[in-house]
């Protein structure tokens, strides 16, 4: 039997997935990536992290909350990775038809009320497009969550610049694999991979490779030509719970949030 507080939507029988609706559920869709993350982190980083941040969520909830997840959507878009062994990605087409697909079925159910809960950066512009499908043509509240997009934990002192650029097998990453799932990280391996964020940072104006108004396309290669970006060595296993639980206590905020949203403000098809 398994001891996780997550209640996974195959656990139902078909008979209670019909009455599901009466309940005006949440309903959780997880998307996360299988991609290299550098030399010192495994492939399944980001899904290992999607899903340790919802186990914590749901400690807070309550095992009473009307909450169910469905079966992570495990590979995402990744094209930025490809030049890596390993990677797996599916093409933003695809992808978004998956989604819109699982969105459709959620809501044969009677369910309006649908979170995507994303781990993985390059999945974003999909999960935009495929949520406002979903919105548009099956009357969903689709509420899009995005873990690192969350106010920073307290209590996790890194330098400003390896928050704003340590994106990808970093600390941050490092360190909640490190309290995760320790038994996947190659110690050997942990290393500072500076990115070339840091370094546009201090050469140009405006010009970078995070979310700022002008940003550009960026292969990982780019950052660092060992595929990940960020100083990994300033992680431990102390920091990567202090931030599994800061950011798994606001995820749980988000959840709340998408069962309290005012669903009646959110038109049904063919309404004016």
């Amino acid at each position: 039997m398994s001891n996780s507080p997550i209640r996974s939507w195959q656990s139902m029988t078909t008979s209670e997935a019909e009455h599901l609706g009466a309940n005006d559920p949440v309903v959780i869709l997880p998307v996360a990536a299988i991609e290299q993350h550098g030399p010192h982190l495994p492939l399944s980083t980001d899904l290992d992290i999607g899903m340790g941040l919802l186990k914590n969520a749901f400690q807070y909830i309550g095992s009473d909350f009307p909450a169910w997840v469905l079966p992570p959507q495990m590979i995402g878009s990744s094209a930025e990775h490809l030049s890596f062994p390993g990677t797996l990605s599916l093409n933003e087409n695809l992808l978004g038809g998956v989604l819109s697909t699982l969105g459709r079925a959620v809501a044969r159910c009677g369910v309006r009320r649908l979170l995507i809960c994303n781990s993985h950066g390059g999945n974003r512009q999909v999960i935009d497009t495929a949520g406002l499908q979903l919105r548009r043509d099956s009357a969903l509240l689709v509420v899009k969550s995005h873990y690192f997009l969350f106010p920073r934990p307290t209590g996790v002192d890194l330098p400003d610049p390896e928050w704003r650029h340590g994106l990808h097998g970093g600390a941050v990453e490092t360190a909640m694999m490190l309290h995760l799932r320790p038994d996947l990280v190659r110690t050997a391996h942990v290393k500072n991979f500076p990115p070339l964020g840091n370094l546009l940072e201090r050469t140009l104006r405006h010009v970078g490779t995070d979310d700022s108004g002008a940003s550009v396309a960026w292969l990982i290669e780019d950052l660092n030509r060992a595929g990940a970006a960020g100083n990994a060595t300033l992680a431990n296993a102390a920091m990567g719970e202090r931030l599994v639980n800061g950011y798994g206590r606001v995820l749980a905020d988000v959840i709340l949030d998408t069962k309290e949203f005012p669903i009646d403000q959110i038109k049904r098809s063919g309404t004016s």
